[in-house]
């Protein structure tokens, strides 16, 4: 199915294109996060259940706290590509 866009009027067309680039970065990194967070506890809680660490399930620090360090990583991430992309489409500071 082709991807129909309709520009706004008095909006250049860079200014889409940059606008498009950022909320598929955006949609990806949310995609990526979701997986995580959802992923280490529900898909591989059972199978990490049986590990203790600290007299928790591992399946409890993947869901915590490993969630939480992956987020960080995405926002560190999200500030370096959205440099690049201010760049490619000259928005930089």
């Amino acid at each position: 199915m082709p991807e129909h866009t309709v520009q706004a009027p008095g909006m250049p067309e860079r200014v889409e294109a940059y606008w498009r680039a950022n909320v598929a970065l955006i949609r990806n990194l949310l995609l990526v996060w979701a997986a995580v967070s959802y992923g280490a506890a529900i898909l591989f809680g059972k199978a990490l259940a049986g590990v203790k660490f600290f007299a928790l399930p591992l399946s409890f620090w993947f869901a915590q706290q490993g969630s939480i360090v992956v987020f960080v990583i995405l926002i560190f991430y999200y500030a370096w590509r959205m440099n690049q992309i201010d760049a490619e489409y000259g928005f930089e500071e």
